[in-house]
């Protein structure tokens, strides 16, 4: 048995002030699958076993905030796909895809309609790209 603590999955709930515009983009712009709505709340799936929660600021356990310290990362084995996608369909591209060698990984950032930084990051390092893109992977 492992001497630390494991999660079956994992949720990050972000808060809005407005859920219209940000549920449009998560399924219509990213294409998440929704799991569950509980109408204030909604949890879209990122991949097999981790999830975004997107929460009605006014019904939720915490309150949106005009700048966000929070970077969510979506680990992809097609950065340069991804980029060209999301900006085919406008979205707000904080920084171009480039390599970076020193910690071995490639990405660009975007952010959502409610001002949520979003990382698309593929680890370039075979020992991370093991751990990070299992089940990317055929």
């Amino acid at each position: 048995m492992p001497n630390y603590m494991t999660a079956q999955s994992q949720v990050t709930f972000l808060y809005y002030d407005d859920l219209g515009p940000v549920v449009d983009f998560y399924e219509n712009i990213l294409e998440f699958e929704l799991v569950e709505d509980q109408e204030w709340a909604k949890i879209y799936r990122t991949s097999s076993s981790s999830f975004i929660g997107l929460v009605d600021g006014t019904r939720g356990f915490r309150k949106p905030l005009a700048n966000s310290a929070v970077l969510c990362t979506l680990v992809v084995d097609d950065v340069p796909g991804w980029y060209e996608r999301l900006k085919a369909r406008g979205v707000k591209i904080l920084r171009e895809p480039q390599a970076y060698e020193e910690i071995q990984v490639h990405c660009f950032f975007f952010e959502d309609p409610g001002g949520y930084a979003y990382e698309v990051e593929q680890f370039l390092k075979p020992e991370l790209a093991d751990v990070f893109h299992k089940g990317l992977r055929k």
